[in-house]
């Protein structure tokens, strides 16, 4: 007999298509200054990778702060998980940031970064619901199956509530369905801290605004005494 089985898994919203993902230069620079970013669904493989990424950043400095942006429809419980262990493990903090959703596991990370440190864009949204899998197999198979997935709920719940402020009985009602906040709403529930209102919130020590570059691309700084752009007259 053919047994199937998936991974318990926070579900993408129908309205809200994965993203591309950054091409490998753009990431390369963002890495350098210790940015992450989570910009489609988190899968075993990215999932992998993030993981891998918060380690090194943590080796090669214990005491600067990672930045993680976030712009996720969903993915993998166990992935999602990893990654936040990894999150409280390292001894530096990890600023989260929102950027236009952080949905399901998007939502999970958001609000387990460093408390204080946690952010959404003006126009970011959060949403939050239950995970689920699809079972296979025998009756015994489909019973454990569910049994998995029942504490993988109650553990999220747990989670999400320590890290909210709220009851895991008001966690445990509004994750029932898909339930959507807006940036206020989602700072005032205690899936982040604050609203983003600078770019220097987001890039660390003011990458751009005060270095004259832009997430690595080095930009002209022009002389004092430089003449300007044109023919000369």
């Amino acid at each position: 007999m053919t047994r199937t089985a998936t991974l318990p898994h926070l579900e993408d919203s129908a309205a809200a298509p994965a993203a591309a993902g950054l091409g490998a230069l753009t990431a390369t620079r963002l890495l350098h200054h210790r940015v992450l970013i989570l910009d489609r669904e988190l899968d075993q493989d990215n999932g992998a990778q993030l993981s891998a990424q918060l380690l090194l950043l943590a080796a090669e400095d214990p005491r600067q702060d990672i930045t993680l942006l976030i712009n996720s429809p969903g993915g993998l419980v166990p992935a999602m998980l990893a990654i936040g262990d990894l999150m409280d493990l390292v001894p530096c903090d990890v600023r989260t940031v929102a950027l236009g959703m952080a949905y399901s596991a998007g939502q999970f990370l958001l609000t387990h970064g460093t408390p204080g440190k946690r952010m959404i864009l003006p126009h970011g949204r959060v949403l939050m619901h239950q995970g689920s899998a699809g079972f296979g197999g025998s009756a015994a198979d489909i019973e454990l199956q569910a049994e998995d997935l029942r504490r993988s709920r109650d553990l999220l719940i747990a989670l999400t509530a320590e890290r909210t402020g709220q009851s895991a009985e008001t966690i445990a009602q509004d994750s029932d369905r898909d339930r959507l906040w807006d940036a206020e709403g989602a700072v005032e529930y205690g899936f982040c801290d604050r609203i983003v209102t600078s770019l220097d919130e987001v890039l660390p020590l003011g990458i751009g605004a005060r270095t004259g570059t832009s997430l690595g691309v080095t930009g002209v700084v022009a002389s004092p005494h430089s003449a300007p752009s044109g023919d000369a007259r």
